[in-house]
C-alpha cells in the first residue's frame, strides 16, 4: 500500500541522465509515483535542486532617514543603517509577489513598520536601492498555484535573482490514496529565499477543504492618530496576551457556576475517600464502630452491616442517643483523629477506611453547622476577580519593563512636542519643510505604536497600547497555497556568541503527534551584526512544499537556531523555540516575536504548544513574519462507510482478539496495526480497546482523522477509564481527547484521583489550557478540596520539570484563583513548613556525624515558632490531618545516604495520636509515588473482586524537586533489623521471621491472624513487584508490623532496571520469596499444603490483574514524558506487557507465575544480598542499638492475663515422632496445643540459665539421664516433672516472656479430635493421596493443569521426590504420554504445569490414565473418564495404589 503525490497524468517521465552529476531531483521538476514512494514502501532519501547563483545579482536598498531631534535610543533601536531588500527584475512576475529578500537590517524588521512611507535616499553600503509601494510589498504577498504546472513555474523563474536548493525525504506511514497535492504548486526552485526542504513522515493524505482562506482586516492608509498625538500604554491586568486573557476569562466562567453560597459543591469540608462498593468483599459483613458524641461522654459500640448507609447510621445514632425526634441531615460522622467526615449518601462498606480496617472504627458524630467548612470558598472569593499574570513568576520584569517603556514614551513625547513647536518656519519656502516634519513625526509615533503593539502580542506583558495602531491597506492578489513565512532576524545575541562563532543559521521544523512531517533548512550562514545588540538579519523566506489545507490542525513549527564554530566548524544547536501552526484553528498572522530557549532540544513526542512559551519574554529574540492572511479551520463532514464491509470470518476475529492483547499500539508492528485499522470496523470493547484501534490508522490526514472518527462515535466504552489512553501523545487530535475527557468525566471524584498524576502529565499534550482537560481538572478540583490540594502539589512539582514549566505555571495560578482565599491561605502554611523542613534537612547533612543531633535539636525550635504564629497546618500527605505542634522528643533523622528527618507532630484532633512522616531532600519521590500508585489500583480490583490482599499502601508526595513526604507506618521494623536480632547468620536460618512473630503474638489469637496477614500480603507483594519489576531488593527495603503485614519500600529500581556489582546483576530472583517466609506460613514445614494455598493466590491475584492490563499499561504510558530516571520509552512498557502476559490464559498465567514462586525459592543469592548487608550494618547498629525496653504497663498486663496453669504432654506425632503433643491450660482454663521438640525444650531450658543466671532451676533430663528400654516414655514423663517445675516454682521465671512465648506462641488445631498426633483419637482428617487437576476442551485441544499432590508417600513412608505421568487413552499409533518436572523430597508438592493434547476429536471413550512416580518407584494412579469430568473447574481426584 502507497500514496503518491496527485499529478497530471499527462505529463511526461523525466528521463535519466537529465541532470549533469545529480543523483537528486530539480524541484520543478515531475516526480513519478516510483521516483518518490510514500507510505509503507521504501522511501526516496532525498530530492534536491542545487542551482548555481547567478553572478549578477542585485540588491535594492530602503531605509529610514535620519530624523533630527529623535532619541537616540530609539534611533539605535530601529538602527541609523539603511535596510536592505533584494531587488526582484521585472522579467519575473512570479518573484515579485514573494517576500523581502536578504537585508542588514538593525532592530526589529521593518514588517512591524509601514511599508508604504519608506523613503529611499542615496545609496546602500552594498547595493543600489529599489522603491516599493504599498500594494506591492511583497511581504504580505501570496502566490497562487499554477494551473499549468511545472512547466509554467520553470518559465517564469527563468530570470529569477537567487536559488533555492531542496532536499525532499519522505518516510514511512503515508496513507496509500492518491492526494490532490501536486507538484506543480511547488514553489519555483529559483524563488528567492532558499533553503534545504527535508520532508520527513508527511503521513497523511492532503485534504482539500481542511483550511480556507481569510483576509485580514484592511487597516486605513491614513494615520488613525492626528499630529502629535502622544504615545501611551494602559495596564493590561489579564496580560496582553490574547491567550492569556482568553484562559482568564473561561476560568472565570468556570469559577462562576460554583458559588459560595452552594453548600453541596462548597461544603469545605474534606471527605473520605470512596469507591464503588465492593459487593463481593462483604457478603454478610459487619463492622464494628464506637461512636463518640458531643453530649455523652459514653461510646455505642455497634456493627451495623456492610452496606448501611451513613446516613441510616446516623439516624439510628440519633434514635439511641436522643429523646426528642432529631434530623439526621444536621449530623455527620466524622474519623476521629482527623478532620475526614463519612459520605452521607455512601454506604459504609464504600468507604476506603472500612475496607482496610479490621479493628474498630472510633467515629465522631456531630453537628453540620456546629462544623463549619473553614476551606470553604467565601462571598469575597465570587467577587474577586482572576488576574493570572500576577500570580507568574514573571510579575516583576514586567513591572520594570512597563516603568521604562513608559518613562521613554514621555520622553519621546516631549521631544516631539517641542520639535513641532521650536521649528520657526517660513510661510512660503518652509512650508513643505513643516508638514515634512509633521509627516514624519506621525509616521514615527504611528511606527513605534506598532512596535509596541507587536510586541504586546507576541509576549505575556501586563500592558498595552492605549490605542490600536494605524496601518496601511493590503491588496490580495492571491494566498499562498503553500505554507511560506519569513525568518527575519534573530536580538540580542550574546556576545560570547558573537565570538565563539562565525555564522549563524537556521533550520525549520513541521511536527505532528510526534513525527516530523517536513524540514526546511536555511541555506545561508550569516555573521552578526552589532547596533544597539547583537543580531542576525536572514530575511529569509521560507517555503515548505506542502499545501497549507493538507496540513494537520495540530500542527508544530520548531525553529532551531545553530552557530558555525570558528574552529571546528561545525554546526552546534544554540537555541529553539516552537509555535502552533495553527493556534485557535487560525494560522498566525502578520509579524510575531518569539523568545528563544536555550535548554536542550526535547524528545520530538514532546512538541506541543506547551513546550516552550516563546511569548515570555527572554534575551534571545527572533522575529517572523507570517503572510497578512490567515487560513481558518472548517471541520469536514464526516460520512460512515460500512455499508460494502462484509462479517469477517471467525479466525480473522480471533487474530484481532490477539492483536489487541497487546494493549498499545507502541506494542503493535506495522503490520499489525494495518491489519487492526483495515479491520476497524468489527472491534468493539469486548475483543479490542479504542486506543489501540485508533493508534493502528496509518495517517492524520482529513480523510483517517474521519474514519478515526466514525469509530469514535460508534464505539461504546466498557468503563470511563479505557478512555485513559487517549490523551497520551500519540492523539493529538482534539476532538479525540474531547471524547475521552467526556468519559474520565463520569468516573466519581475519588476515582479521578487515582489517575490524577497521569491527567496532569496529558495536560502537556493538549492544544491549549482552554481545553477540556484543564476544565475538567478545575471543575473537579472546584467541588473538591482533595482534588484541589493533590492537584496543587501536583503542579508544584511539575514546575521542576525541563518543559512546560509555562503551561503548569499559568494552570496553578487558575486553581488558585478558584480555589478561594481560605484554602490559599492553607496552601501558603504548608508551603512554609516544606521550606523549613527543607531547610533543616540542608543542614543536617552539612553538619558533620557528631554534630548532627544537636543541630536537628536546634532547628527544631524553627518548628517550634512556626507552629506558634500559624497555631494549625494541614500536611501535604494528607489534608485530612491537622497538626499543631511538634513533638520533639520524637524527632530523630536516618542514617541513610539522603538523612532524612522523621518529625512526628503534634495531631490537632484531640481524639487522634501523634502523627510522625519522614521528609526526605535529595532523593526524587515521583517514581515513588507512581509504584505505590499503580499499586494501589492493583488493591483497587482486588478488593472490587472481593480479594483484601492485606496491602499496606503508604502515602508518599514529592513537593519539589527531589524532597518530599514520606507516611511512616506505626509499629513497622525492617526486615534487617529482625535479622540482626537473631545474630550474624540471621539471614541464614529458616526460622527467624517465624520466630520474631512468635515472640509478638502469644496468645494464639493474634498469632493467627498475624499468619493470615502475611500470608496474604505477601502474596500480593510478589504479584506487584514482579509485575512492576522491582529491584534492589533486600532486607532493608522490606518491612515486617506485628500484626503481620509484609510490605516494600524504597522503589528507586524498577521496570527491571537491576543495580549491578562487577557486571552481575544484583536481583536475581524474580521477586524477594524466601524460604524462610514458606517455613512461616507452612508453620515450620508442618503443614506444607498452606504452601499450595499460597501458590493458589498468587496465582488468582496475578490473573485478576491481568484484566486490567490496558488500565496499567496505559497509566504508565502516560508518564512516559514526566522526566522519570527508570521510565523513559517503550521498552520499560514492553517489560510490564511481558510480565502482564495479557495473551496468555488463565491456565498459562497460573503455570507461569507457579515457575517464578519456585525461581524465587530456589534462589540463594537472595539470602546472600542479606547477609551482605546485614553484615554491612552491624557496627551501626551495635554502636546506636538501644538498650531493650518493655513497656512495664503491657508486661504487667502480660503477665497477669497470660500466666500458664498447666502443661501436659500427651504423646508423640504420628508423621512427626520427634515432636510431642503438648496441651496448654491458661489461667482462664482455655487449653490450646501446641507441637515441640526435645531439642526446643532444651534451648528454652538454656535461655532459662542466661536469663536467670541467680535463680536455682530445676534439673533438665538430658539424653544420658534416660534408660535403655522405654526411652520414650521415661522421657515424657521427665520432661513433664520439667515442665511442672519450672511452672510451680519461681514466679519470675514461670511468667518470663520466654517461657510465655515458648508454650503459647505456637498453637494447632483447638481441639484434640482435629489433631494428626497418636494420642488423641480415632478422628483424622482424609490423609488419602491425591491430585488435583483442572482441564479444559476447546476446538479439539485438551489442556490438562496439574496442579497439586497431597499426602503421598514412599512405601517406606519417607517424602518422595515426585513427577506425574500422563497418557491419554486409546492411542492407536503411539504412546502419548507426557511427564511434569520432579518436585524433590515433598508429600504435598505444587506443580501448576500444562499437559496439552491436541487433534483429540471428542472426550467421548477416552480415558486419562495418570500415574505418580518418585524416579522408578510407584506411588500411586488414577484412570479418569474424560466424557465425565467437570470442564474449567479445580477437582481433586483419589490416588489408588496400582495401574488399572
Amino acid at each position: 500500500m502507497a500514496y503518491n503525490w496527485q499529478t497530471e497524468p499527462n505529463r511526461a517521465e523525466p528521463q535519466e541522465g537529465g541532470h549533469d552529476h545529480q543523483q537528486c531531483h530539480h524541484a520543478d521538476q515531475h516526480l513519478s509515483s516510483r521516483q518518490v514512494r510514500l507510505g509503507f514502501d521504501q522511501l526516496v532519501e532525498e530530492l534536491s535542486n542545487k542551482t548555481p547563483l547567478p553572478e549578477d545579482e542585485k540588491e535594492g536598498t530602503c531605509f529610514v532617514p535620519d530624523t533630527p531631534n529623535l532619541d537616540s535610543k530609539w534611533q539605535s533601536i530601529y538602527g541609523p543603517h539603511p535596510r536592505h531588500f533584494n531587488e526582484f527584475t521585472s522579467q519575473s512576475p512570479h518573484f515579485s509577489q514573494l517576500p523581502f529578500g536578504k537585508a542588514s537590517a538593525i532592530g526589529f524588521n521593518p514588517a512591524v513598520l509601514p511599508a508604504h512611507q519608506f523613503i529611499h535616499e542615496g545609496a546602500s553600503w552594498r547595493n543600489p536601492t529599489r522603491k516599493y509601494h504599498g500594494g506591492e510589498d511583497p511581504r504580505f504577498s501570496a502566490l497562487t498555484p499554477s494551473s499549468t504546472g511545472l512547466d509554467k513555474c520553470h518559465q517564469q523563474g527563468q530570470s529569477g535573482t537567487e536559488h533555492c536548493n531542496y532536499y525532499v525525504e519522505l518516510e514511512n506511514n503515508i496513507p496509500h490514496h492518491y492526494s490532490p497535492y501536486s507538484m506543480d504548486s511547488i514553489p519555483d526552485s529559483e524563488e528567492k529565499g532558499s533553503g534545504d526542504a527535508d520532508l520527513v513522515e508527511p503521513s497523511l493524505v492532503f485534504s482539500k477543504d481542511s483550511f480556507l482562506p481569510r483576509a485580514s482586516e484592511n487597516m486605513s492608509v491614513e494615520s488613525t492618530e492626528p499630529i502629535g498625538c502622544p504615545l501611551e500604554i494602559v495596564e493590561a491586568p489579564q496580560g496582553s496576551n490574547k491567550s492569556l486573557a482568553s484562559f482568564c476569562n473561561n476560568v472565570t466562567k468556570i469559577r462562576g457556576l460554583y458559588h459560595a453560597s452552594d453548600t453541596n459543591s462548597n461544603s469545605g469540608k474534606i471527605w473520605a475517600i470512596t469507591t464503588a462498593y465492593p459487593s463481593r468483599l462483604f457478603a454478610d459483613t459487619q463492622f464494628r464502630v464506637k461512636i463518640s458524641t458531643d453530649n455523652s461522654a459514653q461510646l455505642l459500640l455497634l456493627k451495623p452491616p456492610a452496606n448501611y448507609l451513613v446516613k441510616d447510621l446516623i439516624a439510628e445514632i440519633l434514635l439511641l442517643c436522643a429523646n426528642e425526634q432529631l434530623s439526621p441531615k444536621e449530623y455527620l460522622l466524622s474519623i476521629c483523629g482527623s478532620e475526614e467526615f463519612l459520605q452521607t449518601d455512601h454506604c459504609l462498606g464504600s468507604h476506603k477506611i472500612f475496607q482496610k480496617s479490621k479493628s474498630v472504627i472510633q467515629l465522631h458524630l456531630q453537628r453540620s453547622r456546629d462544623t463549619p467548612g473553614k476551606l470553604s470558598r467565601k462571598r469575597d472569593d465570587d467577587r474577586s476577580r482572576v488576574h493570572l499574570n500576577q500570580l507568574l513568576e514573571f510579575t516583576h520584569i514586567w513591572k520594570i519593563s512597563r516603568q521604562c517603556l513608559s518613562t521613554v514614551m514621555k520622553s519621546y513625547n516631549l521631544h516631539v512636542e517641542h520639535l513641532l513647536k521650536t521649528q520657526n518656519f517660513h510661510q512660503n519656502s518652509e512650508t513643505s519643510k513643516k508638514g515634512f516634519i509633521e509627516n514624519v513625526t506621525s509616521e514615527l509615533s504611528r511606527s513605534l505604536h506598532q512596535l509596541v503593539d507587536v510586541y504586546c502580542s507576541s509576549f505575556c506583558t501586563d500592558f498595552r497600547p492605549a490605542r490600536a495602531p494605524g496601518g496601511v491597506s493590503r491588496d490580495h492578489a492571491g494566498l499562498h497555497s503553500h505554507l511560506s513565512f519569513t525568518v527575519c532576524s534573530l536580538h540580542n545575541v550574546p556576545e560570547t556568541w558573537a565570538h565563539s562563532y562565525k555564522a549563524f543559521s537556521f533550520s525549520c521544523w513541521l511536527t505532528y503527534a510526534g513525527k516530523k512531517l517536513c524540514q526546511v533548512k536555511s541555506c545561508r550562514s550569516l555573521p552578526v551584526t552589532k547596533s544597539f545588540s547583537f543580531s542576525v538579519n536572514w530575511n529569509e523566506i521560507i517555503n515548505f512544499p506542502l499545501e497549507i489545507k493538507s496540513l494537520p490542525r495540530e500542527s508544530m513549527l520548531v525553529i532551531k537556531l545553530f552557530g558555525i564554530d570558528s574552529a571546528t566548524h561545525s554546526a552546534n544547536l544554540l537555541a529553539w523555540t516552537c509555535l502552533p501552526l495553527f493556534p485557535k484553528e487560525k494560522s498566525p498572522l502578520g509579524s510575531r516575536l518569539l523568545s528563544m530557549t536555550l535548554q536542550s532540544e526535547p524528545p520530538i513526542e514532546m512538541m506541543a504548544p506547551g513546550v516552550w512559551d516563546g511569548s515570555q519574554p527572554t534575551p534571545l529574540t527572533l522575529q517572523i513574519d507570517f503572510p497578512a492572511a490567515t487560513w481558518e479551520y472548517v471541520k469536514p463532514e464526516t460520512e460512515e462507510n460500512r455499508t460494502d464491509h462484509q462479517e469477517p470470518p471467525r479466525e480473522c476475529l480471533k487474530h484481532i482478539a490477539r492483536l489487541s492483547q497487546k494493549q498499545s499500539p507502541l506494542l503493535l508492528s506495522v503490520e499489525k496495526r494495518r491489519y487492526l485499522w483495515f479491520y476497524r470496523f468489527y472491534c468493539n470493547n469486548e475483543n479490542s480497546s479504542l486506543p489501540l484501534v485508533l493508534g493502528s490508522a496509518p495517517g492524520w490526514d482529513e480523510g483517517t482523522v474521519s474514519e478515526m472518527h466514525a469509530v469514535l462515535r460508534r464505539w461504546t466504552f466498557s468503563h470511563p477509564l479505557e478512555a485513559l489512553g487517549l490523551l497520551t501523545s500519540r492523539f493529538p487530535d482534539q476532538d479525540i481527547r474531547e471524547v475521552a475527557v467526556q468519559q474520565l468525566d463520569n468516573l466519581l471524584t475519588d476515582e479521578l484521583l487515582d489517575c490524577l498524576p497521569q491527567l496532569v502529565q496529558a495536560v502537556k499534550f493538549e492544544w491549549s489550557l482552554e481545553s477540556p482537560l484543564v476544565e475538567l481538572l478545575l471543575h473537579r478540583s472546584l467541588q473538591s478540596i482533595r482534588v484541589a490540594h493533590r492537584l496543587f502539589w501536583l503542579l508544584r512539582d511539575a514546575q521542576g520539570e525541563d518543559y512546560f514549566k509555562s503551561w503548569y505555571q499559568e494552570l496553578l495560578a487558575a486553581l488558585q484563583f478558584c480555589a478561594g482565599e481560605a484554602l490559599i491561605e492553607e496552601l501558603s502554611k504548608e508551603q512554609k513548613l516544606v521550606k523549613l523542613l527543607g531547610d533543616i534537612g540542608e543542614k543536617v547533612k552539612s553538619a558533620g556525624d557528631a554534630q548532627r543531633k544537636d543541630v536537628l535539636k536546634k532547628e527544631i525550635g524553627s518548628l517550634e515558632e512556626f507552629f506558634k504564629d500559624i497555631k494549625t497546618c494541614h500536611l501535604p500527605l494528607n489534608p485530612a490531618l491537622c497538626v499543631k505542634g511538634i513533638d520533639r522528643d520524637a524527632c530523630s533523622y536516618f542514617t541513610s545516604n539522603a538523612l532524612p528527618l522523621k518529625i512526628t507532630f503534634i495531631n490537632a484532633n484531640p481524639m487522634g495520636k501523634n502523627i510522625s512522616v519522614i521528609f526526605k531532600a535529595g532523593d526524587d519521590l515521583r517514581q515513588d509515588m507512581l509504584v505505590l500508585q499503580i499499586i494501589q489500583v492493583m488493591d483497587n480490583v482486588w478488593l472490587q473482586e472481593g480479594l483484601d490482599m492485606q496491602m499496606i499502601i503508604y502515602g508518599c508526595l514529592a513537593t519539589g524537586k527531589a524532597q518530599g513526604f514520606i507516611e511512616m507506618v506505626p509499629d513497622a521494623v525492617t526486615l534487617a533489623k529482625i535479622h540482626l536480632h537473631s545474630g550474624l547468620i540471621g539471614p541464614l536460618k529458616e526460622n527467624t521471621i517465624k520466630k520474631w512473630f512468635s515472640q509478638h503474638n502469644h496468645l494464639k489469637e493474634d498469632y493467627e491472624k498475624a499468619l493470615r496477614n502475611f500470608f496474604y500480603s505477601c502474596a500480593g507483594w510478589c504479584v506487584v513487584t514482579f509485575i512492576l519489576g522491582v529491584c534492589d531488593r533486600h532486607n532493608d527495603n522490606i518491612m515486617l508490623t506485628k500484626s503481620g503485614h509484609m510490605f516494600h519500600i524504597d522503589f528507586g529500581k524498577f521496570l527491571g532496571h537491576a543495580q549491578t556489582f562487577g557486571g552481575i546483576k544484583r536481583d536475581r530472583a524474580p521477586f524477594i520469596f524466601t524460604s524462610e517466609m514458606e517455613y512461616f506460613i507452612t508453620e515450620g514445614g508442618k503443614n506444607t499444603q498452606h504452601f499450595q494455598d499460597f501458590v493458589e493466590l498468587c496465582c488468582r491475584a496475578y490473573n485478576i490483574v491481568r484484566k486490567h492490563s490496558q488500565l496499567l499499561l496505559s497509566l504508565l504510558e502516560m508518564m512516559l514524558h514526566a522526566g522519570l530516571p527508570e521510565l523513559r520509552g517503550i521498552e520499560d512498557l514492553k517489560y510490564v506487557h511481558d510480565n502482564l502476559r495479557p495473551q496468555d490464559t488463565d491456565l498459562e498465567a497460573t503455570s507461569h507465575f507457579t515457575t517464578k514462586i519456585k525461581q524465587s525459592l530456589e534462589c540463594f543469592p537472595v539470602k546472600l544480598n542479606n547477609l551482605i548487608h546485614t553484615l554491612a550494618q552491624m557496627p551501626a547498629f551495635s554502636l546506636a542499638r538501644p538498650a531493650p525496653q518493655t513497656p512495664p504497663q503491657e508486661c504487667c498486663v502480660l503477665n497477669k492475663t497470660r500466666t500458664i496453669q498447666r502443661v501436659t504432654i500427651l504423646g508423640f506425632s504420628k508423621t512427626h515422632s520427634n515432636l510431642y503433643l503438648i496441651e496448654v491450660t491458661r489461667s482462664d482454663n482455655r487449653k490450646n496445643l501446641a507441637k515441640k521438640s526435645f531439642e526446643q525444650f532444651y534451648r528454652l531450658h538454656s535461655q532459662i540459665q542466661k536469663q536467670f543466671p541467680l535463680l536455682t532451676l530445676p534439673e533438665f533430663p538430658h539424653w544420658w539421664h534416660l534408660p535403655f528400654t522405654d526411652s520414650h516414655h521415661e522421657r515424657i514423663r521427665d520432661l513433664s516433672h520439667y515442665v511442672e517445675q519450672v511452672l510451680h516454682g519461681s514466679y519470675e521465671v514461670a511468667n518470663s516472656d520466654c517461657v510465655l512465648s515458648f508454650f503459647l506462641s505456637e498453637h494447632i488445631q483447638q481441639t484434640l479430635e482435629d489433631s494428626p498426633f497418636v494420642d488423641p483419637g480415632d478422628h483424622s482428617p482424609d490423609k488419602s493421596p491425591q491430585v488435583q487437576l483442572l482441564m479444559t476442551y476447546e476446538d479439539t485441544k485438551l489442556t490438562i493443569l496439574v496442579k497439586h499432590l497431597k499426602n503421598i508417600h514412599l512405601p517406606d513412608g519417607s517424602a518422595p521426590s515426585a513427577h506425574v505421568e500422563i497418557y491419554l487413552l486409546p492411542h492407536p499409533s503411539e504412546v502419548r504420554r507426557k511427564k511434569t518436572k520432579c518436585v524433590p523430597k515433598c508429600t504435598d508438592p505444587t506443580y501448576n504445569e500444562i499437559v496439552v493434547y491436541d487433534d483429540v476429536s471428542g472426550l467421548q471413550g477416552h480415558v486419562l490414565m495418570l500415574i505418580v512416580k518418585s524416579k522408578t518407584v510407584f506411588v500411586g494412579a488414577v484412570n479418569i473418564q474424560l466424557c465425565s469430568v467437570p470442564l474449567n473447574e479445580e477437582k481433586w481426584y483419589p490416588l489408588g495404589n496400582s495401574i488399572i
